[in-house]
């Protein structure tokens, strides 16, 4: 039922004062989309705070910032960069579609075909997307099963030795002691460019067989 714009606004305001009088300002959830003097410096920077709630989350949180943070805490570069398709041998294009969105989608269309031609594309994704149209292979996993999936490949790498020694480290007497269900010992493990992997086998991924 259509209501006025006044009406609009004191529902949303006699809910926000329910939350308020029930002692429950944390409820409230205020997200913002692309930027305005209006959204940035009224609604999502003053508010959230007057009001008293800590979850309030920007656009950047699932765009922009959320992008450097990959980088930024594996590579030490908290920045854009974008994957060297030209050179890409085998793609895994997990939970996204590069070719419809993407910080570049014209530079992945135009280099896609190029990918199939030398190598592999495999997709792992729930719903039919572009790139999984197109690819070698596909995963279709049931959503919100990406992290058992990556779970099960990570005790793999780890039990048939297949890690990157160069990068990871390895075990000080060369002898591979990650077995299904059993705790490793940390010292016995020199890492290099990770931290924890031995501590993330035992509190995790030791009984993650696929």
């Amino acid at each position: 039922v259509p209501i006025t714009w006044e009406k609009a606004l004191d529902t949303l305001a006699d809910k926000m004062m329910e939350l308020r009088k029930n002692n429950e300002p944390e409820k409230l959830m205020y997200m913002r989309g692309r930027y305005s003097p209006t959204s940035t410096d009224l609604l999502y920077g003053t508010l959230p705070k007057i009001f008293g709630t800590p979850n309030y989350y920007s656009h950047s949180a699932i765009c922009a910032e959320a992008e450097k943070m990959g980088p930024g805490y594996t590579q030490g570069f908290f920045g854009y960069r974008d994957y060297d398709l030209a050179k890409t041998k085998c793609l895994v294009v997990w939970g996204c579609d590069p070719l419809s969105s993407n910080r570049q989608v014209p530079n992945a269309i135009a280099k896609f075909s190029d990918i199939l031609d030398r190598g592999t594309v495999i997709a792992v994704d729930p719903r039919m997307s572009a790139s999984v149209a197109k690819a070698n292979e596909w995963l279709p996993i049931k959503p919100g099963e990406d992290g058992a999936l990556a779970a099960g490949i990570a005790h793999v790498l780890l039990t048939e030795g297949l890690w990157s020694k160069e990068f990871v480290g390895s075990f000080k007497d060369g002898k591979n002691l990650f077995k299904t269900g059993a705790t490793v010992d940390e010292t016995a493990f020199a890492e290099k460019q990770t931290h924890g992997i031995v501590k993330f086998w035992n509190i995790e991924l030791k009984d993650r067989t696929p």
